[in-house]
């Protein structure tokens, strides 16, 4: 389904600045894989999203969306594979726009703009069904203005807005990571729901160990722009997070590796 090979990128290259972000990162993701990435600051997680996006560009290697060849695609054009949930809650949606007009939009993504009526009763009533998976109450408040929501509502949103025309890759980048822990706790388990459900390709980033491992059916580790875990079944599902912090010591070769992961 998503197939990155022998990626490589550096920033400000040849320069007192320079970093290389990915150093030959190879990953491969079946169709339904939904794939956990941890790894401390600096390691390329948020990068690996940008590449694949289309964000940026790779200065070497290749990238394929289901079956697709999407390295010289811009970003635009690489839309309609991906669906996209960033880290800051107000990205994704529109503040002056309403619930069920942000959804609205997303659902008619890629559709040619016509002369046609506005909501209908059965759009209407699909977003409360898909709104009620929140747990949030806002299936009570289409008509609510989405600059009014708390962050997390809006992220609960965006998330569901990425979802919507069930993309054949989902990009996470630490959704959650703003939220408070009640609020992110019934995220990730809409998460978890809908990425089930529709059975969609995701690739999900987290800066927590304990999240890492409870969801999913893989987990990936980034050290220095490479994967150095790769663990999914039931070794997944036996790892706790002392397992984790000495597979990270044992790939890193670095005793440092503890507190580049606890303070990611």
């Amino acid at each position: 389904m998503l197939e990155l090979k022998n990626i490589y990128k550096t920033f400000n290259p040849g320069t007192v600045n320079e970093k290389r972000a990915l150093q030959g990162l190879n990953l491969s993701l079946a169709d339904g894989d939904f794939v956990t990435v941890i790894g401390g600051n600096g390691a390329g997680k948020s990068t690996m999203l940008n590449i694949i996006s289309g964000a940026y560009t790779v200065d070497e290697g290749s990238i394929s969306i289901g079956g697709v060849d999407v390295p010289r695609l811009p970003e635009y054009k690489r839309a309609p594979y991906i669906g996209r949930v960033f880290q800051d809650p107000m990205m994704g949606t529109a503040a002056t726009m309403q619930i069920e007009e942000n959804l609205a939009l997303a659902a008619r993504r890629g559709q040619r703009r016509g002369l046609r009526t506005g909501i209908s009763r059965a759009e209407r009533e699909q977003y409360r069904e898909l709104l009620k998976i929140l747990d949030l109450g806002l299936e009570d408040r289409l008509t609510s203005k989405v600059g009014l929501l708390s962050g997390g509502q809006r992220q609960a949103l965006t998330l569901l807005m990425a979802t919507l025309k069930k993309p054949q890759l989902l990009l996470l980048d630490e959704h959650t990571a703003a939220l408070d822990p009640k609020t992110a706790a019934k995220v990730l388990s809409a998460t978890e729901q809908i990425v089930r459900r529709d059975n969609l390709t995701t690739l999900m980033i987290t800066h927590n160990m304990r999240d890492a491992i409870a969801h999913g059916n893989r987990l990936v580790m980034l050290y220095d722009g490479r994967v150095v875990v790769d663990v999914r079944g039931e070794e997944k599902r036996r790892l706790t997070v002392e397992d984790l912090l000495e597979k990270f010591n044992q790939a890193s070769g670095s005793s440092e590796a503890d507190d580049k992961l606890l303070l990611s």
